[in-house]
């Protein structure tokens, strides 16, 4: 379809013919396509609708999709979790079948529809840098509720980001806007992956996913964090790879009071699966492991 300047042309004198089309400049004429509103269930990409550092860490994965072009389509609820809710959400340019991709979007629910209720917990050592925002947490008025998720979003945002960098096996983070992080799906042969706990590895494999674990911890303690709330329902079997998910959490073992109580609990919760599944694991060992990667000597 083609279009030419919205500039009106002037008036034709008495007289005289208008303008013959042939004669009118060619860098006043274009193609265009006309572009509905999309339907029910749909929305435009957000990915240029929020500032850069709510964009993914580069180099981004080849199948993270950019363009302007593209579209956003529900296409149900994954799974429900105490604070917040996951679905699958595809975001494609129409007619172009190599730009597509499914995504898990998570979206935090204010705290008049969570269900959990020690945040408190994790979030000593935190601090809230506008005082308005401050003022209406420590009321609990409307704003501050809405404030509070925005938080545990980009809590969890920030340490996908940082340990994504780190080289720690976590969701890549595609982008947050305000209280929806939008990550990649881990999958299985074209199914979200399984979490540790629906499975009984065994032998070799076993091994294998508690040296993930392991190793995955101490890099995070080397960083000064721990999970905060890991175990088998946390951990995604992606084949014979583990991903760590659901990390709102995560907390500074030094500058959290319960820091060093929340590494235990980790070290507990992951030793006490594996135990029971016929490994040798010592969570006491661990923990001294852990400590020491994170408050090295000297």
């Amino acid at each position: 379809m083609s279009y030419t300047s919205a500039v009106p042309l002037p008036e034709p004198a008495e007289g005289q013919s208008a303008v013959p089309p042939h004669t009118i400049d060619s860098s006043f004429v274009f193609d265009f396509s006309a572009a509905d509103d999309p339907g029910e269930g749909q929305r435009w990409s957000t990915w240029l609708d929020v500032e850069a550092l709510c964009r993914g860490p580069e180099p981004r994965p080849h199948w993270v999709v950019t363009s302007a072009a593209a579209v956003d389509t529900e296409l149900g609820i994954l799974k429900t979790g105490k604070e917040a809710d996951v679905f699958l959400l595809e975001r494609s340019v129409p007619d172009e079948p190599a730009q597509g991709v499914v995504l898990a979007a998570k979206r935090y629910r204010d705290a008049e529809h969570r269900s959990f209720h020690r945040s408190s917990i994790y979030t000593e050592g935190r601090r809230t840098r506008n005082t308005r925002d401050a003022r209406a947490l420590s009321k609990k008025t409307a704003h501050g509720r809405a404030v509070a998720a925005g938080q545990w979003a980009r809590a969890e945002w920030e340490a996908l980001v940082r340990l994504w960098c780190a080289g720690v096996p976590v969701p890549y983070p595609v982008q947050l806007d305000g209280t929806e992080i939008l990550m990649e799906l881990v999958c299985v042969d074209g199914s979200a992956a399984p979490r540790l706990a629906q499975l009984r590895p065994k032998g070799d494999l076993l091994r294998s996913y508690f040296d993930q674990v392991r190793d995955a911890m101490t890099v995070l303690a080397r960083m000064g964090l721990t999970h905060g709330d890991l175990s088998p329902y946390n951990l995604l079997a992606a084949g014979d790879r583990l991903v760590i998910i659901d990390l709102p959490q995560a907390v500074d073992i030094v500058a959290n009071p319960t820091g060093m109580d929340l590494l235990m609990r980790d070290c507990h919760n992951v030793c006490t699966w594996f135990v029971a599944r016929g490994l040798d694991a010592d969570e006491q060992e661990l923990f001294a492991a852990l400590l020491t990667s994170a408050l090295p000597l000297g």
